[in-house]
């Protein structure tokens, strides 16, 4: 199947693609401009659609936003929920991996020049606060139905101090965060062929009408279509179950 035209759906994590090989990549995001090559989407980053895209191969990795401002050199919030040039983050850094990546002739061996990619950034960049990882492990662990007074109570701050501490470090407000982290498992359930009436109400939406509102807020389409949506069809091949990126060269 070819990407051009394909819509890419917001998840719970910053994402990485690193893009090699002879063709061109375009993707336009959001706010209407066009991102070429490899590329880095921030939390919640809106509609996005691939333009053009030939004689490709990509390395496609979910960072957790715990740990991306590490691996970026850039906090999340920085992305503003859009999508940047990954030349735009790391400059020549970005062409140097995209060379060696085209250099191997093996998937394996790709994914252990990233894996040392991203391990070597980490461990060099600077970590969130502890409480603002907790926070962010807390609204996954509960997929998204978490009240942020509670989180603050817990953490030992004021309700506005972890706001600020959080949308700076993590790149959403907790609210925003816990309201994509129950889109993300909402949309995959969808696409798993659950009914709309079901998934709102088990996954905490007040009715159907609210799933189908926060659905159009992420995707800009509705429930059935988001259903449907290849991109969500591949993530129980290329990534496991606990939520570690297995990187799949068909994305």
């Amino acid at each position: 199947m070819t990407p051009v035209g394909l819509r890419l759906i917001p998840h719970p994590a910053v994402t990485l693609a690193l893009v090699f090989g002879a063709g061109p990549v375009a993707v336009d995001d959001a706010t209407g401009r066009q991102q070429r090559g490899s590329l880095v989407a921030g939390l919640g980053f809106g509609t996005v659609r691939v333009r053009r895209a030939e004689n490709f191969e990509c390395v496609q990795v979910r960072l957790s936003p715990v740990i991306a401002r590490a691996v970026l050199g850039a906090s999340p919030a920085d992305l503003d929920g859009t999508v940047v040039a990954l030349d735009d983050l790391w400059g020549r850094e970005a062409s140097r991996i995209r060379e060696q990546l085209g250099d191997v002739s093996s998937w394996e061996e790709r994914f252990a020049l990233t894996d040392a990619l991203l391990a070597r950034r980490c461990e060099t960049g600077s970590s969130v606060d502890p409480e603002v990882a907790w926070a962010w492990d807390r609204i996954v662990a509960g997929r998204g139905l978490v009240r942020v007074d509670r989180l603050a109570a817990e953490v030992g701050w004021s309700r506005k101090r972890l706001w600020s501490r959080f949308r700076s470090q993590i790149g959403l407000p907790p609210k925003r965060a816990a309201k994509l982290v129950r889109f993300d498992h909402a949309a995959h359930r969808l696409a798993a062929g659950e009914g709309a009436a079901r998934v709102a109400v088990e996954g905490g939406y007040a009715d159907q009408s609210h799933l189908h509102r926060d659905v159009v807020a992420f995707t800009g389409v509705t429930p059935a279509t988001v259903a449907s949506e290849p991109w969500l069809a591949v993530d129980d091949i290329a990534w496991s179950s606990h939520g570690t990126p297995a990187q799949d060269p068909r994305l």
